[in-house]
């Protein structure tokens, strides 16, 4: 993550946790409240909803930490293999490198490479035509030998 990313989390958290504290807050004093109005009449506690700016604060500080990761995330991945491989083949390791600057751990090369070095097709022709010559030639391997 970078430092953009990390303040903007860190912020969101602050804001969190404030709203949290005054939530409790909030619920410790309607408590108090109830507690003590029920103690001079009889009558049933009236439930008090949570106000309004508290609320927001919430759901405000929930939508920035939600930013702050997110920007402090790395670019996804092609989904289609052809797209990614097409990736490793312009870029090479420059375009697996992580945020810390280092290549990222699943970066395996090439994914065509064993394709580019197997050997070519076999010529059956050929091999035919050798075997031939070598059945012509009494069975005898290249050393000479029956």
């Amino acid at each position: 993550m970078t430092w953009i990313s990390k303040t903007i989390t860190i912020f969101g958290g602050l804001l969190l946790a404030h709203a949290c504290y005054s939530a409790q807050e909030h619920a410790a004093l309607q408590s108090s409240k109830a507690a003590a109005t029920s103690t001079l009449t009889s009558s049933t506690p009236v439930a008090s909803s949570l106000p309004v700016d508290i609320a927001i604060e919430t759901i405000v500080a929930t939508l920035v930490i939600v930013l702050g990761l997110v920007l402090g995330t790395r670019p996804l991945r092609p989904i289609q293999w052809r797209v990614w491989a097409g990736k490793i083949e312009r870029e090479g390791e420059e375009g697996f490198l992580g945020n810390n600057g280092e290549v990222e751990k699943d970066y395996m090369g090439n994914p065509f490479s064993y394709l580019e070095s197997r050997p070519s097709f076999v010529d059956i022709r050929r091999q035919r035509k050798e075997f031939a010559e070598w059945v012509k030639n009494g069975g005898s391997d290249a050393g000479g030998k029956k």
